[in-house]
């Protein structure tokens, strides 16, 4: 996802909480105080607008007890202070209720389990160091701003200048005295009683605090993230199902894709989905895009939301340093903010293969989903630019295949989505030298061909759509002529600089089944090898096999397992009729899921599975990050096999759940302007809600329907 080396990610520790809301977001550890050697700390903006939030209760550090997180823009730490005595019991009770947005409000409650009345001193220690957030997440800062502190009454100001800009804090505890470390309470709890205080931290920039500060005085269910993630619930899809921990986890990938949402200032009216939590609360092209389209089923404004943004920051000319093309789509963008990407300086960076075809792929699925057409045409020209830079800048030696090879030394070595530096690997363990051409990536652009050859059809332009029809037949013939390794028996994950296949067995191939760009003859193959003990490891299908030279379990890309790499596999899978090995898919991603509790992380390792021994967390892992939350959703779709084509007026749907998976009832699923209600006893479904223009096929598509409609039935449109 991101490109950076792990190795210099900053160590949130074990245990570590994190809380977010858009792109602000605030790590703690599990007793709710800020560690001052690791990452921790409230972020806002990419900087981080509180370095130190340490309780102290008479003198004494609160001992956590537990920790709860009710919403993701939300925790409960409960603790307790040791007594003076040092006696075992401990009377008194520390809650800390704590919301994070644009600022924090945290509440602190006290309560006294004692028959004597209990004199307390309550200290909370803040500091600011303004550091960007590129600087904590590498474990280093480059400067050192001195902040000045002025307490004013119940408040301390904290701010500091840092390019051109005076960066603030302002700290609010009504009742409280107030010194330039920080707030202080004295108080007597009475017996059998309880006291509160609500402290709030507004930033602020050049002296403007944001709109949606929080309030002491507002209740904390009517904040402003409170409000947010109300109308959210409301609105997505409701489930009923006799399963619990499935449902379980599906509305926690729903809340966390609500906790994901940012916005670009000059927009607010869009929305689109960060990348993840905590380092990654930004656009990126790729995670966006591919999250944006496996949420259709819950909100179907992000993917169009995504398309538009990401548009109006389409590559207009050429710059080696940040990578940009013309009509390249970007890896990664810093909305408002005034940081600097570490990669290329600015706060733009367009150094990947694979987000310009995923963007073409993903205009078509909107369209599919019938979404304000008007937009979707308006979105034709982006779509257009995008195809010249695959043909053009995306193919320099012209061969038919989009390949990359970074700019300057500060770019991405890979720049598929395995964008670690020894992501793309020989099966003995040789690193592939650049210029590389992945294989899932070819299988974007046929994707993104047929998807605007659609388009055209749907347009009444008949020529255009075969023009791309075409181009999607050459470039299938060729991916599955040079990319085959019949010694083998699967496709070779890349082509390296001298064209040689790549032959690590890798999950890449998995998503050539998803693009459909592989000969039906050759799938079987393909898909018995994803199922291969060394490529499926119980719990999902591992990022690289583990005969391969390169594998280790613990690994970023090279032997973990990914859930959003094994929901575009199930896809790949069920595409081309491998209803069975699909299934357990995913079901071992669910599985997974509920053994984390709900949530999927952004990978974990590649151990294989054994009774009585849960996934293995991988370090540094993403939660709740943006493509592992929309999995579940994707992973249910498929099982569906729900499949809309709005502008040829049909809806597939013909549910295939394995044994064991239940009854489900799904309300409010959007779709073409409506809201549906499907209904799934066994294998037979019922829907309700349907848009007068779309009738229900209860069966499948054939996989090939997209390429024989451009040849066959250019112009007409069914339904």
């Amino acid at each position: 996802m991101n490109g950076w080396n792990l190795d210099t990610v900053g160590s949130v520790g074990p245990n570590a909480v994190t809380i977010v809301e858009g792109s602000s977001f605030f790590i703690s550890a599990a007793n709710g105080d800020l560690d001052l050697e690791l990452a921790h700390g409230v972020f806002y903006q990419d900087t981080r607008i509180v370095s130190r939030w340490n309780l102290l209760v008479n003198n004494h550090v609160v001992e956590g007890l537990m920790a709860v997180n009710p919403e993701p823009y939300r925790a409960v730490f409960t603790g307790r202070a040791p007594q003076p005595d040092g006696a075992a019991d401990r009377p008194m009770v520390i809650e800390r209720d704590r919301q994070v947005g644009d600022g924090i409000r945290e509440t602190l409650t006290l309560r006294n389990y004692s028959t004597s009345p209990a004199p307390c001193t309550i200290k909370l220690a803040v500091e600011a160091d303004f550091a960007d957030l590129f600087e904590v997440k590498a474990g280093r800062k480059t400067r050192q701003l001195r902040p000045s502190h002025r307490p004013e009454g119940d408040r301390l100001i904290i701010s500091g200048r840092h390019n051109g800009r005076l960066l603030g804090v302002t700290v609010r505890a009504p009742g409280a005295d107030v010194n330039r470390h920080g707030v202080m309470f004295k108080v007597t709890v009475p017996a059998k009683s309880s006291w509160t205080a609500t402290i709030v931290v507004t930033p602020s920039s050049d002296g403007n605090e944001p709109a949606g500060k929080f309030s002491a005085s507002t209740a904390q269910h009517e904040s402003v993230p409170a409000l947010r993630h109300r109308i959210w619930v409301a609105a997505a899809p409701q489930f009923s199902m006799d399963n619990s921990a499935l449902e379980r986890t599906l509305r926690q990938s729903q809340q966390d894709l609500g906790s994901l949402r940012i916005q670009d200032p000059a927009h607010p009216d869009r929305t689109v989905i960060a990348a993840g939590a905590p380092w990654f609360m930004a656009l990126f092209g790729r995670d966006s895009l591919l999250t944006s389209l496996m949420a259709l089923p819950v909100d179907p404004t992000i993917a169009l939301g995504t398309l538009q943004t990401l548009a109006e920051h389409q590559g207009q000319t050429i710059n080696k340093l940040t990578e940009e093309q013309p009509g390249r789509i970007l890896h990664e963008v810093r909305l408002g903010s005034g940081a600097a990407l570490s990669l290329g300086g600015g706060n733009t960076y367009y150094g990947t293969a694979d987000a310009t075809p995923l963007f073409v792929k993903l205009l078509g699925e909107v369209s599919s989903w019938g979404l304000e057409p008007r937009a979707v045409q308006e979105l034709l020209p982006n779509a257009d630019r995008a195809l010249d830079w695959i043909t053009g800048y995306g193919d320099p030696d012209g061969d038919g295949f989009v390949e990359y090879e970074r700019a300057s030394r500060h770019g991405l070595l890979n720049q598929g989505w395995k964008d670690s530096y020894d992501g793309i690997s020989f099966a003995d363990g040789t690193l592939a030298e650049p210029p590389i051409a992945v294989c899932e990536v070819q299988g974007y652009v046929y994707s993104a061909y047929l998807a605007r050859a659609l388009l055209a059809l749907d347009s009444g332009d008949s020529s255009l759509a075969r023009h791309w029809g075409d181009r999607a037949a050459v470039l299938k013939e060729a991916f599955n002529r040079r990319f085959w390794m019949p010694q083998r028996g699967y496709f070779a994950v890349a082509l390296d600089k001298d064209k040689i296949p790549v032959d690590a067995c890798a999950s890449n191939m998995g998503h050539c089944l998803w693009s459909g760009i592989v000969d039906d003859d050759k799938a079987p193959l393909v898909a018995q090898r994803l199922m291969e003990p060394d490529m499926f490891s119980g719990w999902g299908v591992r990022t690289l096999a583990s005969t391969m030279g390169a594998y280790n379990p613990v690994s970023y890309h090279n032997g973990s397992v990914w859930p959003h790499d094994n929901a575009l596999i199930a896809a790949g899978l069920m595409r081309y009729g491998f209803i069975e090995e699909s299934q357990r898919v995913a079901m071992a991603i669910f599985d997974a899921a509920e053994a984390f509790g709900g949530r999927l992380p952004e990978l974990f390792c590649g151990f294989p599975r054994e009774p009585d021994r849960a996934p293995v967390a991988y370090p540094s892992s993403c939660s709740p990050q943006a493509w592992a939350s929309a999995t579940p959703i994707h992973l249910l779709r498929i099982l569906l096999r729900f499949d809309p084509s709005a502008p040829t007026g049909r809806l597939w749907l013909s549910p295939a759940f394995p044994d064991g998976f239940g009854y489900l009832k799904k309300d409010q699923v959007p779709l073409a302007g409506s809201r549906l209600t499907i209904e799934v006893s066994g294998n037979a479904a019922h829907v309700t809600g349907l848009p007068p223009s779309i009738e229900l096929h209860l069966g499948t598509q054939d996989p090939r329907a997209d390429l024989i409609r451009v040849h066959q039935d250019p112009g007409r449109k069914a339904g």
